[in-house]
Formats: C-alpha cells, structure tokens, sequence
C-alpha cells in the first residue's frame, strides 16, 4: 500500500481528495490537514510515500511546503490555478490536478505515483477459480471472491473493478479479456467493452440498459446485443 497524506486548506476539497484515496485499493490515507503548517511537525516524525497537496492555502503555500522539506515524498499538486503548473513540475511532482478534480484524473495520477513508488511490485494479476470462487491478487493481498457476490465488472483502463453485493469494489491489475476468460459463461456475460454483468443479479431492463439500482445503469452495445438478447429469449417466459 502507498502512505499518503492529503493537505488542504478548503474543506470540500479536502473531504473530496480524502474520499478518493479511500476509493483507491493501492492507496492508504494516514493522514490529513487543512494547512500545510500543522503537517510540519507529522513530516519530521512519520515516512510517507505520496502526499495531495494544494499549491494556494495561507501561511505557507504547497508549493514552499515541499520546498522546505528535506526528503520529501512523491507530490501530486492540487489547485483551482492553472499558471502553477510548470513550477509544480520543476519541484519534481507526480503529477498536477487542476479543480474540481474527477476521479479517473485522480485515479491516472496516483497511477503515475505507483509506478515511480513501487516499479518492480506492479506485477500482473492472477485469477484462480473453481466455478464458486475465485482468487484475485490485488497489490499486496489475496483476496477470495465469491462469483455469487459479484454484481458486475467494469474496465478502468489497465485495471478491472469488481463490483460486490455488500462490499466495497476490488480492483485489480489485469485486463477485462483475462475476467472474461475465467469467469463461467453460464452465469456471466460481457454486455459492453467495460462490462461484464452476473446474469443472475439482472433484475431490470430498460431502454437498452441493464439498472442495478438507481444510480448505476450498464448499457447493451451493439458488438454484444445479439448474443444478449438470446440469453433473454431462452428465459423468457411468454
């Protein structure tokens, strides 16, 4: 896991970063500030691996915050000011989120952060399965995943996330076609490019999208529909 700490001085801002890392598998928040002079002394006692940083907070800026420190940790710089950009790159950082940030840009940037932190442990995911649960390496972890728990599998790129029933997403190292090639084809289908749906937690269907709830609907793409709508006339009670 990367040590992270995120500083800043808006509360929002602050609350959104913090969020974010706890979202991300890879990234562990040890702690948080809303300036970056009460994170002085927690530098000089603790080794942290990354820190989210904003540029603009009173006292003492982001920017001379890291400057001041003597063996600072991968930096991701955060700001609403897109002028900062070239000097947050001239002290080395990751990375620069310019506000309001989204998530696959935090996500792209911690990415980068992973890579420089830990370059010889991003080793490909293994999948082992027998038809009830499967295995799935995540960083630095084995976790058991029973298939019956699983509700769907959305692409994030390089990574796969493994949306569960009652617990929080795993996401792992490892391409959709490896997902796909594991899980059984009785009881999960791909509907889309970036899905991959458990057949038996579908429970409405409409407009061309599959709903698991009311904030999550999963489209049918034409590459996959005709195999789809087999799958639904073979169960269609008439």
């Amino acid at each position: 896991m990367i040590r992270c700490v995120a500083i800043d001085d808006e509360p929002l801002a602050l609350k959104q970063i913090v969020s974010y890392i706890e979202k991300t598998p890879f990234l562990e928040l040890v702690a948080q500030f809303d300036s970056a002079l009460q994170a002085i002394s927690f530098f000089q006692e603790n080794e942290i691996d990354l820190m989210f940083v904003d540029i603009n907070m009173p006292d003492l800026s982001g920017m001379d915050f890291v400057k001041s420190l003597t063996n600072p940790p991968k930096v991701i710089f955060t700001t609403a000011y897109s002028e900062y950009a070239l000097e947050g790159f001239q002290v080395n950082a990751v990375d620069y989120l310019l506000k309001p940030i989204g998530y696959l840009d935090f996500l792209k940037a911690s990415e980068k952060a992973q890579e420089r932190i830990t370059p010889k442990k991003s080793v490909p995911t293994e999948v082992k399965t027998d038809e009830t649960f499967l295995f799935i390496k995540s960083e630095y972890k084995i976790l058991r995943i029973t298939l019956a728990d699983i509700k769907y599998i959305e692409s994030m790129r390089e990574y796969v996330r493994i949306h569960l029933t009652n617990e929080k997403p795993v996401m792992a190292l490892m391409s959709m076609k490896k997902v796909e090639e594991f899980l059984p084809a009785t009881k999960f289908m791909r509907v889309h490019r970036s899905y991959i749906v458990n057949l038996s937690k579908i429970n409405t269907i409409e407009r061309n999208r599959i709903v698991f709830d009311e904030k999550v609907f999963i489209p049918i793409s034409e590459q996959h529909k005709e195999r789809f709508q087999k799958y639904l006339d073979d169960n269609f009670l008439v």
